[in-house]
């Protein structure tokens, strides 16, 4: 049997999906499965054991190339490379776990015979399906998305996050931490203070203040993550007294997975490295303040989710005059989390 995921961006997307991959796989062992997915998070599931192709989807360096008229032919020539990439199998199923139109685009383009999502009409996707299912927003991400594999008849017990390391993956990341005086004897905090919507973001010198309690009361040391265009952090270290390790854009997404697993704690933004976090295991303290961390909050046990739940969240605005929310979160509230976490972990070690 030929069976086709489909699930584009965005990291903690993906990361949702990892566990309806592993059901899916015990469910038909034998099959050949396909996931198409944009380049941004592909690193997650490359080189997958339970994969066997995986389809990048360049789709926003394509729309950027065909608004300049001097790229349009290859921008067609690539696009007219991934259709015929996708049509090389003869899909018996394709499932759709995202729900939007461009999605929808690939599973009509796929031609599989059953065509299988939620019932919903979320830019008119459900117009490309044969089979729907009910979609519960109540539920969080991960279970919402295992509703797939359990339709098709998959037993799942306990959702497995499976992010598939290389040694060059570990090699990196070790190097980098003993460029900064950490070893593998060395407790560290991981601090993502990153994420794509200004409302999810909480004020820097918070960070530095917290970050600054972190070294000289714990005396732990403190990893900042985060993309290889974020300054954000040199303007945290800017406001901090101890020292910590800066590597933004240092790390690829598998890097990041293992340096989270190496961290005794991360502390985060609602952002697709918390998600990574939880993945691995890794006890996480999560600020949230526009959005449902029942929905997408850090997935498992031994996560600490920050908020102030105020009547207006969550909202799920991208824009925000005031931002209270997250403003209204203090530095003892976090660092609270971050001291009890680190002392429960000590205490069953």
């Amino acid at each position: 049997m030929n069976l086709l995921i489909v699930k584009l961006s965005a990291i903690g997307d993906v990361v949702h999906t990892l566990p309806s991959l592993a059901a899916l796989r015990r469910r038909f062992p034998d099959a050949h499965i396909t996931w198409v997915i944009e380049e941004a998070s592909s690193d997650l599931i490359e080189s997958h054991p339970y994969l066997d192709r995986v389809i990048i989807s360049h789709r926003k360096q394509w729309i950027t190339n065909l608004r300049n008229i001097k790229k349009i032919g290859p921008a067609l020539e690539e696009i007219r490379q991934f259709i015929a990439a996708l049509r090389e199998r003869r899909y018996d199923m394709v499932i759709d776990f995202h729900g939007l139109f461009k999605s929808a685009l690939i599973v009509g383009i796929s031609g599989a015979k059953r065509k299988i999502g939620y019932n919903s009409l979320q830019e008119l996707s459900g117009l490309f399906l044969n089979e729907k299912i009910y979609e519960d927003m109540e539920k969080h991400a991960v279970d919402r998305y295992l509703d797939l594999p359990r339709y098709l008849g998959a037993n799942i017990e306990s959702p497995e996050f499976l992010i598939p390391l290389r040694e060059e993956n570990r090699l990196r990341v070790d190097t980098l931490l003993k460029e900064h005086k950490i070893d593998g004897d060395s407790p560290f905090v991981a601090v993502n203070p990153v994420a794509f919507w200004k409302t999810k973001l909480w004020e820097e010198k918070k960070f530095a203040e917290l970050c600054d309690r972190i070294a000289s009361e714990l005396k732990t040391k403190v990893v900042f993550t985060g993309g290889k265009n974020d300054d954000v952090v040199e303007r945290i270290q800017y406001m901090m007294n101890f020292y910590s390790a800066n590597l933004t854009g240092k790390t690829s997404l598998r890097d990041l997975a293992y340096l989270y697993e190496l961290a005794t704690v991360v502390v985060t933004t609602d952002s697709g490295p918390m998600h990574i976090a939880a993945a691995v295991g890794t006890p996480t303290v999560a600020l949230f303040g526009p959005t449902d961390p029942l929905r997408t909050g850090p997935y498992g046990e031994g996560h600490r989710v920050i908020r102030k739940g105020l009547h207006c969240s969550p909202c799920f605005k991208k824009e925000c005059d005031t931002v209270r929310c997250m403003k209204e979160i203090t530095v003892d509230d976090v660092f609270g989390a971050v001291k009890e976490t680190l002392e429960l972990g000590n205490r069953k070690s």
